[in-house]
């Protein structure tokens, strides 16, 4: 519980400016730009991370679960992520019902790496409110692999239409 993560300001197109240490009270999706900085959480430990640019999102430890299935194969469900943005508020009707969902993207590239639950529709479901959905095809996993859709995974389908 006393995990210290480090936090990276990024200047946009420049090295690291300042490292900070901030208390893991703090995790979650921290992301604040200000007048061109951008905070980066670099995590410690097993942790997920963009495929694209290498970016931290979360630690292994923070899996809910691994049964989530999107367009691309396998999704987990988080309980905390970081160094993403948010879009848009949207309606969505997955295979367990209706959601208001914003989907993430990536502070380092931008990729749309997955979505966040605002809100859901059946009290079956409230449980995955405020909880993140990593699509398992677009980020790296902590010993650096990465993963490729199979005809299994497409066939069946836990929450994405």
């Amino acid at each position: 519980e006393g995990i210290i993560f480090i936090m990276q300001i990024v200047n946009r197109g420049k090295e690291i400016r300042h490292l900070q240490q901030i208390p893991k009270f703090n995790f979650g999706t921290l992301q604040v730009e200000k007048m061109g900085r951008l905070f980066v959480i670099t995590l410690e430990g097993s942790i997920y991370k963009c495929k694209h640019c290498q970016t931290h999102f979360a630690l292994a430890d923070h899996i809910i679960s691994k049964s989530f299935h999107c367009s691309h194969g396998r999704a987990y469900l988080f309980d905390k992520v970081v160094n993403v943005t948010v879009g848009a508020k949207e309606e969505r009707m997955m295979m367990t019902g209706m959601h208001t969902v914003v989907d993430i993207f990536c502070v380092g590239c931008g990729s749309i790496v997955g979505w966040k639950y605002e809100a859901a529709h059946d009290k079956t479901q409230k449980y995955k409110e405020g909880k993140f959905i990593l699509e398992r095809f677009k980020v790296a996993g902590p010993d650096g692999s990465l993963y490729t859709v199979s005809h299994d995974d497409e066939l069946g389908s836990d929450d994405e239409p």
